[in-house]
């Protein structure tokens, strides 16, 4: 949704929202306050790990749990029941299923099959996404939600093209909601990276961009066979050279089909009236 101005949305009885860019700039925590303020929250990586990859991260917590014998035991006989946990702030499951390629004594998986859960996330992230049409509509007929925000991944703009008119996650998206690109600046990148360090997030390569930047990894650090790499290592490395990838993507997409915000305004958003000033904005500035 494009607006010719800024009162059209912000005086429209319904308000539907898309918050896209990097991977902990705050599109969480914003969508949290929107929640609280009566907002209905759409997370994609929860729907994600739990409608499309759900039983991929059960079915690992279980391959796991068959090598203790004790565990294996009473998985046969049905005595106990594994589950994942995953909740709007805590994506470890799927952190954990997708995982990190790498040496295995260090806690990475082999490549080939690294490369077999990023597809399924891949397709997952699409058909995630055309699930909004039919939450926006739900979240009203059912609870009486006339607000909604999407809260996407960082890894939306792997699976749309933002140079394309005809791109069918971008169609989608924009048929229902604004599309609204919370821009961090070069101290946020940096702290993002700390951040992650600390804190992994679930990480989404496009698969010719996983392959150059692995073999550029390894030649980097004179590294010979797939199972020597440092797990740890090229994960850090690795998302660092995704955002330096993903900035000017988020940004092409804002210019043709959105609207920006800045994540030092979005962090003083404190409740929907907030949020809706700095839309506004946002919108003022496209149409200026």
């Amino acid at each position: 949704m494009l607006f010719d101005r800024a009162e059209d949305f912000v005086s429209s009885d319904r308000h539907a929202v898309t918050l896209f860019g990097m991977a902990g700039v705050g599109k969480t925590r914003l969508s949290a306050i929107l929640r609280r303020d009566g907002w209905f929250h759409y997370s994609g990586d929860y729907r994600i790990g739990t409608r499309y990859m759900g039983e991929f991260i059960v079915d690992n917590f279980k391959r796991e749990a068959m090598k203790v014998p004790f565990l294996r035991d009473l998985l046969i006989s049905d005595s106990i029941y594994i589950s994942s946990n995953i909740t709007f702030n805590n994506l470890d499951p799927l952190s954990t299923y997708l995982g990190t390629p790498g040496d295995p004594a260090r806690g990475g998986i082999n490549l080939a099959e690294y490369q077999r859960r990023q597809e399924q996330h891949r397709v997952a992230e699409i058909a995630a996404f055309g699930d909004v049409p039919y939450f926006i509509e739900r979240a009203e007929a059912l609870y009486g939600y006339t607000d909604f925000v999407c809260d996407t991944g960082g890894s939306l703009i792997e699976v749309v093209d933002p140079m394309r008119d005809d791109d069918p996650v971008i169609a989608t998206l924009q048929a229902h909601t604004a599309l609204v690109y919370i821009r961090g600046t070069d101290g946020d990148a940096a702290e993002l990276v700390r951040r992650f360090k600390k804190s992994p997030k679930p990480m989404y390569y496009p698969p010719d961009f996983l392959v150059r930047k692995w073999n550029e990894y390894k030649a980097i650090n004179a590294i010979a066979e797939d199972d020597q790499v440092d797990p740890a290592g090229f994960g850090a490395w690795g998302f660092e050279a995704l955002l330096e990838h993903r900035l000017p993507r988020y940004q092409q997409l804002a210019d043709r089909f959105g609207y920006v915000v800045e994540a030092r305004d979005a962090a003083r958003v404190r409740d929907g009236a907030d949020f809706l000033a700095l839309m506004r904005g946002a919108i003022a500035a496209r149409t200026a």
